[in-house]
């Protein structure tokens, strides 16, 4: 059997592990963190501690589904992006993880960050040819547009000034009383309802601002808009938003090829949105898409990258 990677990755809601061996997923293992009902997210203590909780039982169950193999290295995400000002406490819990079982197998141990661990998961089957293109990262801790190669070199483009996709997600959705995360139920909402772009987009340069969409769908469900269609409006405006976030990138760094990455990118319906705004904005610009498994937070490109890694010396 080939090396095998394993990938760990702590995020703010999700806690997961993955192997990767010569550019494939062999498996995965992940588990959400509990959110108390009417929350809008955990204090990072409290994600800490649910990390510590859930990784040995993550672990003890995908090694036993893997069956005989070998880990050759091990890598983790211990920073939100690749930037020296980028920490969150709840990436020390995978980092520290994965140190203690390198040691154990004197094993090497790799890191990268979560957003290299998103693109390169949403990379694997997307089509993507070798090259830059702009990567756009959505998530409720990220929503930018990033010029990237198929190294990962990432250098940041414009994004949100205020409010990420997944955060006015959420809030719309705890406001109308959906369990936290959000997006499934508000998303099943939005096919049953209609939008008039009622929420105009805010944008400068590149970038674009979710902070007033927030208040006025409050507004708009506070004077009593169907909930369905507050969800909807909620989708049109991202939907907007994004696929001028986008076009706009694509012309700024000259090329016409986009990955979309992250939790939010794996709802079927932005996808559907966003696929026709972008084509009536500049038919030349070409969205790749990772897998909707593949899209939320995840160890996966984690793995991968850190096989990679192995391979290369």
């Amino acid at each position: 059997m080939n090396d095998i990677a394993l990938g760990i990755d702590t995020s703010c809601y999700t806690t997961s592990v993955a192997l990767a061996s010569a550019g494939r997923i062999v498996t995965c293992a992940r588990r959400l963190l509990s959110v108390p009902k009417g929350e809008r997210g955990l204090r990072q203590s409290e994600a800490v501690y649910q990390h510590v909780r859930a990784l040995p039982e993550l672990m003890e169950g995908m090694m036993r589904s893997a069956g005989d193999t070998k880990i050759s290295c091990v890598c983790a995400s211990n920073a939100p992006r690749p930037r020296e000002d980028s920490f969150m406490p709840v990436f020390a819990c995978g980092a520290s993880f994965a140190r203690a079982i390198g040691a154990a197998l004197n094993a090497p141990v790799y890191f990268t960050t979560h957003q290299q661990g998103h693109i390169r998961a949403a990379l694997q089957d997307s089509g993507m040819p070798d090259g830059r293109f702009v990567a756009l990262h959505l998530s409720g801790g990220t929503t930018q547009t990033l010029l990237c190669d198929e190294k990962l070199e990432i250098q940041e483009l414009g994004g949100t000034s205020d409010l990420n996709a997944g955060q006015l997600v959420d809030r719309t959705g705890v406001h109308m009383g959906l369990a936290f995360p959000c997006g499934p139920e508000l998303e099943k909402l939005a096919r049953r309802g209609t939008a008039k772009s009622l929420l105009p987009v805010s944008r400068k340069d590149l970038s674009c601002s979710f902070s007033g969409a927030e208040a006025q769908i409050k507004r708009l469900l506070d004077g009593g808009i169907p909930q369905e269609d507050a969800a909807m409006e909620v989708y049109s405006f991202l939907s907007r938003s994004i696929a001028w976030l986008v076009v706009s990138a694509c012309r700024k760094a000259s090329t016409h090829r986009a990955l979309l990455a992250g939790g939010v990118a794996s709802s079927l319906l932005l996808r559907e949105e966003l696929t026709r705004r972008v084509k009536k904005l500049d038919r030349n610009v070409q969205l790749y898409w990772g897998r909707p498994e593949l899209s939320g937070d995840n160890a996966c490109g984690v793995a991968l990258i850190g096989a990679s890694m192995h391979e290369r010396g």
